[in-house]
């Protein structure tokens, strides 16, 4: 069965992306890391929101990379959105709820994990009880301002249990199970 895995990188100060959405950030942490090139291997479908679908690409000067998941991932995306465009994309369903997301992204890993994608949808996955890992690549810098990692209003207490700790030349990797 699949699980969701939410994985991103994010700054010493807890931010994903900067201000805007801008990732244009993390384009000097991005570099070998093994951990991360073992958990591509590992990913059988992608679940991201539409503002992280459609927002700013890390490596979008670099032609071979641009537009995939991690710089090199292919295989099927599941976008959710309440504004699925006119036109189909090869590769990417466009799903209005969470729960049909989750499912269809289940479906199509084939018992790889699931990888989400985007600081909202996680945090509707947590809410939800459906998330079951968490991995994140700590980049050595500090923004001061933008998408956090998660953001809960009011404040909540989510417990994790770290499975993983490893060092990659521009990232400290951390993963945890969602206790």
């Amino acid at each position: 069965m699949s699980k969701l895995l939410f994985s991103a990188t994010m700054s010493l100060d807890g931010f994903m992306a900067g201000p805007g959405g801008d990732m244009s950030w993390l384009t000097e942490h991005i570099g070998p890391n093994p951990t991360v090139d073992r958990l591509i291997d590992e990913i059988g479908a992608i679940l991201v929101g539409n503002r992280s679908f459609r927002g700013d690409d890390p490596h979008r000067d670099d032609p071979e990379k641009a537009g995939k998941a991690f710089g090199s991932w292919d295989g099927p995306h599941f976008v959710l959105t309440h504004h699925a465009p006119a036109t189909p994309m090869p590769g990417v369903t466009f799903v209005p709820d969470l729960d049909t997301a989750v499912t269809a992204a289940k479906a199509a890993a084939g018992g790889k994990y699931v990888n989400v994608i985007g600081a909202d949808v996680a945090r509707q996955c947590l809410e939800a009880g459906l998330l079951d890992e968490v991995f994140v690549c700590v980049a050595p810098v500090l923004l001061g301002d933008g998408v956090r990692l998660f953001d809960h209003p009011g404040g909540t207490n989510v417990k994790l249990e770290r499975i993983a700790q490893t060092e990659a030349p521009r990232a400290t990797n951390l993963r945890f199970r969602v206790v």
